[in-house]
């Protein structure tokens, strides 16, 4: 898939001039160095197994994209966040919050703490929001 890169903030998208706040990108390990290595770790776990995944890190996490952003990911104060977009309503324990969207389409904001949060389930959601 051909991107754009926005001239301002040298960030990929996927389509030209997509309206983005426009921050400067970083790396990966620059989102995740002033965080617990956990972080990177419970990180590592939810791209096993993904198929081709552009990473745009910013400081406050890394937003994942494939044809469309299908996930971001945040570290926070206690645990880190990961929000999906699915086209349903799901449910499970670590689920923090959902918000719908008009669209019917609903945001899933997971609380992860441990690798071993990122269960088989988490890793179908990913998968279903990376097929859109």
């Amino acid at each position: 898939m051909t991107r754009w890169r926005c001239p301002q903030c040298d960030r990929e998208f996927a389509r030209a001039r997509q309206s983005h706040v426009c921050v400067p990108g970083c790396t990966v390990e620059e989102t995740f160095a002033p965080h617990p290595p956990l972080y990177r770790e419970i990180y590592d776990r939810l791209l096993e197994g993904m198929g081709p995944v552009h990473e745009d890190a910013v400081r406050v996490g890394v937003f994942l994209k494939s044809e469309h952003k299908f996930a971001e990911v945040r570290p926070k104060a206690r645990s880190l966040s990961l929000a999906l977009v699915l086209p349903r309503r799901v449910e499970h324990p670590l689920i923090a919050r959902t918000f719908p969207m008009p669209d019917g389409r609903v945001w899933h904001f997971f609380k992860l703490t441990r690798v071993a949060d990122v269960d088989e389930r988490i890793l179908e959601f990913m998968g279903e929001a990376y097929d859109g």
